[in-house]
């Protein structure tokens, strides 16, 4: 398989959509009932051949070229201005950005399903575009009418890109540290100083200008989190009317060499290096960090899709190599045979199909709720499934992007020793998802949320027992007679719950009195709780899938691969849980019996 090669799995995307995520209930909420399904499926249409023609082709060009830093700006490889520019004409940047802001006010699960594609088909590249969305999202939220008023408009066709300026050389994932400074100016705005590290797109050619939401402390501004602030800034100064003005005091002194994502500029950025960076406070003084979650959270969402899109184009690839690469015999035969016929490779092959299946299922369902949560009529409703969405954003942002990585590293294993060679084009996904499960918070620091943010204060724990009793359930429509398949599904799914109930329970129990040996196992207890979803998930899947095909409706050989690939995740995935509940209820100490800094 051509490494420049991907095909949107549309037909999973429907699927899910159609009968894991009730689209139709989606659809109809308020604000929504314009878009139909129909409308829906030509989106999806769309997007997969967008994906497919435009970005997949320059993954390999921009893996190898990389971004280019010249006298402090920064010059993409060939082809991104040109994809970039078909990519604004086409009218993607504003999808799911709500109609009076002037966007198309698609729901956020099919915009996810949209920015699966970008990622499987150019990760480097949807990095950009994911953080033009979430800049949006912040400023809709906090900004100030005027300040809508003279950025939103261009950022919405993409004229302007956006970038989030946090972390500090000295601070990493400590904000509370963070020293940029932002001096109050007589006519109400503000110079900064300070570097910044690790900012991804900063900088870059093919936009007219980047807008940054950077945090930085006023003079008067006491120590911590409480001392910092949310300031609006952009490359080209802004003037009153929105028109570009002179160049800001905003300059990027270097570009990370990576392991991976070349193309994805992540620059050390210096803001106030003469006269100051001019910009705009947004929200009240303080307030930086709850302006800033709202970005922080939805470039949390949009990173997990990066380890279902990586995986899937993984798979995808390695699916083309097995099939086509002859090697040994299979089982019982003479002749030479495509590794795709050999037992343990079909087992990987299996692996990284369950597994993309199923973090696919949990992230479109979890975006299905943020869309409930957003525009349901019922105060209560809306406040059930932020709950939910609360509960889920670390466990998807922790658990997709490490399963993404280990999908990707399987990709190379099936390609034996040529996945270790980069012409094959398998060790360019693995080192491009690598990053995923560190920045926007490593795994630790999601597994430490949601442990201590979520299930360490109301409404966390009522959250994950609602789920536990939405699985239960799903677990009792699958006891009537059913065939071996849904029998061991449903079994697997059995004592999934109880290992996920148990291990709840345990640590909600313990958090008090052993808060360090609780987030010893913060980690092992996220992964669990992705594993148990990504169970419910599939059971779900296979029930419907058995039910359509008893009815004689859909693919026959997508509802059985359905059904197969669902048994496989019960049999070889979810039993991980078990394993996963005795390191959490038992093994909270051993972590901590060396001290490693002695």
């Amino acid at each position: 398989m051509n490494a420049d090669t991907y095909t949107a799995p549309i037909a999973d995307m429907r699927f899910v959509l159609t009968h894991l995520v009730d689209l139709h209930r989606v659809l109809d909420l308020p604000g929504l009932r314009d878009c139909s399904a129909d409308v829906v499926d030509a989106v999806l249409q769309q997007a997969g051949r967008f994906a497919s023609e435009v970005f997949a082709p320059l993954n390999v060009v921009g893996d190898r070229i990389g971004a280019q830093l010249d006298k402090h700006r920064v010059r993409m490889p060939p082809g991104f201005r040109e994809a970039y520019r078909k990519y604004i004409d086409a009218g993607w940047c504003s999808l799911s950005v709500e109609t009076e802001h002037g966007g198309q006010g698609l729901p956020r699960v099919v915009s996810s399903a949209v920015g699966e594609m970008w990622k499987s088909a150019n990760l480097a590249f949807s990095a950009n575009l994911m953080l033009t969305t979430g800049a949006m999202e912040a400023l809709i939220a906090h900004a100030s009418t005027d300040q809508l008023k003279r950025y939103l408009p261009r950022m919405l066709t993409g004229e302007w890109t956006g970038a989030m300026n946090l972390t500090e050389p000295q601070a990493g994932s400590d904000l509370s540290v963070i020293r940029t400074r932002a001096v109050p100016q007589a006519d109400g705005k503000y110079r900064l100083h300070g570097q910044k590290c690790f900012i991804t797109y900063a900088d870059h050619d093919m936009a007219d200008n980047v807008v940054h939401l950077v945090l930085a402390r006023l003079p008067d501004a006491p120590a911590g989190v409480k001392g910092i602030s949310l300031f609006l800034l952009a490359n080209r100064q802004v003037q009153a009317d929105g028109s570009l003005g002179p160049q800001n005091d905003v300059k990027v002194l270097a570009l990370e060499k990576k392991l991976g994502q070349h193309a994805s500029p992540t620059c050390v950025l210096m803001h106030g290096e003469s006269e100051g960076a001019l910009g705009e406070l947004v929200g009240a003084p303080g307030a930086g960090l709850t302006c800033m979650f709202v970005m922080m959270n939805d470039a949390r969402l949009q990173v997990a899709l990066e380890g279902v899109g990586v995986g899937e184009r993984a798979y995808q690839h390695a699916l083309a190599y097995a099939r086509l690469r002859v090697q040994g015999r299979a089982a019982g035969t003479a002749a030479p045979a495509a590794i795709a016929q050999h037992p343990d490779v079909r087992r990987m092959l299996m692996w990284m199909k369950a597994q993309n299946e199923a973090m696919r299922a949990v992230a479109y369902v979890a975006a299905s709720w943020l869309d409930i949560a957003k525009r349901d009529p019922s105060t209560e409703q809306r406040r059930e499934y932020q709950d939910r969405v609360d509960l889920m954003i670390p466990v998807l942002k922790g658990w997709m992007t490490e399963t993404g990585a280990e999908v990707a590293c399987l990709g190379i294993q099936i390609h034996g020793g040529a996945g270790f060679v980069e012409e094959t084009g398998a060790a360019q996904f693995y080192r491009d998802v690598r990053a995923s499960s560190i920045y926007e918070g490593t795994t630790g620091i999601q597994a430490s949320d949601l442990i201590g943010r979520k299930l360490g204060r109301t409404p966390g724990p009522e959250a994950i027992r609602g789920l536990l009793r939405e699985m239960r359930a799903t677990a009792q429509e699958l006891a009537n007679p059913r065939g071996a398949d849904i029998v061991a599904v449903r079994g697997s799914l059995l004592s999934v719950i109880e290992a996920l109930s148990s291990s709840t329970e345990a640590i909600i129990a313990c958090a008090a009195d052993e808060p360090q040996g609780v987030l010893a196992v913060s980690v092992p207890f996220l992964k669990l709780v992705g594993i148990a979803m990504g169970a419910w998930q599939m059971a779900r899947a296979a029930g419907v899938a058995e039910r359509l095909l008893s009815s004689g409706e859909g693919d026959s050989s997508f509802l059985r691969e359905k059904i197969a690939t669902a048994r496989f995740y019960a049999e070889h995935i979810s039993p991980q849980a078990g394993a996963l509940a005795v390191t959490v209820e038992a093994g909270r100490s051993s972590p901590l019996a060396i001290d490693f800094c002695a």
